[in-house]
């Protein structure tokens, strides 16, 4: 396992084909069909190609992705965290997800604090983005949490809306 980012309760690691029945479980939890969005991840075929197409295209284009969260006491995957660059934004956006069993006890906050500071101070990154639903509570609660201002609505290619925040250390 390659550790990105380590924390008290967790190591940050880079997501490979082994991850393929966490990842499937993942993008078919609740919580991530409907704040997320239905990624078509059915088997572990899919899975697979996802982790292919998706997240180790995003390590090998940008040099950076969605890294998954394992508890250090245990060693079991519990979500991912991370960042991606979307075409159609400026800098990068940091994303995170947690599988139900482990979400509301503070994982989310201490893997994104992490990846935040290993951004901006292993990745040069300057400027990050995060983004969510209106109806996500949770989410714009912690990218404000972790140093994120709101910047305005977002209308993303599939015309969908959501909430832009950034960190900028400049503003």
């Amino acid at each position: 396992m390659k550790v990105v980012v380590r924390t008290e309760r967790l190591r940050l690691a880079v997501i490979d084909g082994n991850d393929a029945p966490f990842i499937l479980e993942l993008l078919n939890s609740p919580n991530w069909l409907t704040r997320i969005g239905d990624r078509k991840i059915k088997d572990l075929s899919s899975a697979t190609d996802y982790i292919r197409s998706y997240i180790l295209e995003g390590y090998q284009k940008n040099g950076y992705g969605q890294y998954k969260m394992v508890l250090k006491n245990s060693n079991i995957t519990i979500g991912i965290c991370g960042f991606v660059k979307r075409e159609y934004l400026d800098h990068p956006d940091i994303g995170f997800a947690v599988l139900p069993k482990y979400e509301g006890q503070g994982y989310a906050f201490e893997a994104t604090i992490a990846v935040l500071e290993y951004g901006l101070d292993n990745l040069g990154l300057s400027n990050v983005y995060g983004y969510t639903t209106e109806g996500n509570q949770k989410a714009k609660y912690l990218l404000q949490r972790i140093g994120l201002s709101y910047k305005g609505q977002l209308i993303d290619p599939a015309h969908k809306e959501f909430l832009l925040y950034e960190y900028n250390p400049g503003n």
